[in-house]
């Protein structure tokens, strides 16, 4: 619970850090997850497993200059039995009126894991605005250790 406040208050000094006359909009998003790992089969190699999973949590989105926006996202992903917080900020930019593009670090807290509860990932994401408060989102996410695999999220967006 310790690292689950740093974590918030980590996004809240982010968010705070912006000029108080920033442009921010906030909203929740969820959707499921794939996440790929890679098991060895004993003689046979290396074999891939896949397990579905959900994802729920909210986001803000600060514009910072024309087509340029920071998108702190605080998201719960349960994955089987593995539950988990994971944190992503995105620096946003928006190609046209309705497609977004996003990229940067996430942070992810385990809460099943004895040791080594933090890792660090990359992700790279697209959002497609239906409305003007509601998206459709995929996000890839590349695990850089063997405890954090590779992920593909689907989901929606909702502007508050």
């Amino acid at each position: 619970m310790k690292n689950f406040i740093r974590i918030a208050l980590i996004l809240v000094t982010i968010s705070g850090s912006f000029n108080v006359q920033a442009q921010a909009d906030f909203g929740l998003k969820g959707g499921v997850n794939l996440t790929f790992f890679n098991v060895e089969e004993a003689n046979f190699g290396e074999s891939s497993d896949v397990q579905l999973g959900f994802y729920a949590g909210c986001f803000a989105d600060f514009e910072i200059e024309n087509d340029f926006h920071l998108q702190p996202e605080l998201l719960y992903i349960r994955l089987g039995d593995f539950k988990f917080l994971n944190a992503p900020v995105y620096l946003k930019y928006h190609i046209n009126t309705n497609f977004n593009i996003l990229v940067g670090p996430s942070i992810n807290y385990f809460f099943d894991f004895n040791t080594a509860k933090l890792k660090v990932r990359a992700d790279l994401a697209f959002a497609y605005n239906l409305t003007s408060d509601l998206d459709v989102h995929m996000k890839y996410t590349i695990g850089f250790e063997e405890i954090t695999p590779n992920g593909l999220f689907l989901g929606v967006g909702y502007k508050l």
